[in-house]
């Protein structure tokens, strides 16, 4: 599986972005999907999951009520939709495919990893 990340960019705090992952070669519509990023100096911090059919979605209280994540099963595709954007929400930010149906926000738990798309937001 080969995933293209896209959408990041430069925005000013309060502003909003729209990530986007596509995936290739063999088909993820079954497994769950993730966004982490990674920050400056940072280790990895998981930002969002949701499942196999988009039922079911969990996100890290750092992003809770500002970022949404989706995905359309018959593009391959996840979305990150960023609201309200804070400094402290520059990092590049990653997408996985995970091995299960569902999944939740360790790493281990994602088998297939992007190459990040870089976010900064300027205060």
């Amino acid at each position: 599986v080969q995933l293209q990340a896209s959408g990041g960019g430069l925005v000013q705090a309060g502003g909003s972005l729209r990530l986007s992952c596509a995936t290739s070669g063999r088909t993820s519509s079954n497994n769950a999907m993730a966004w982490f990023r990674q920050a400056p100096g940072k280790e990895h911090e998981f930002v969002a999951t949701i499942s196999w059919n988009g039922g079911s979605t969990y996100y890290a209280d750092s992003v809770k009520g500002r970022f949404t994540i989706s995905r359309d099963r018959t593009k391959n595709t996840v979305y990150l939709q960023m609201n309200s954007l804070k400094p402290e929400d520059t990092a590049a930010y990653y997408c996985a495919v995970a091995l299960r149906a569902v999944a939740g926000s360790g790493r281990s738990e994602y088998r297939y990893w992007g190459q990040g798309t870089l976010v900064t937001v300027s205060s």
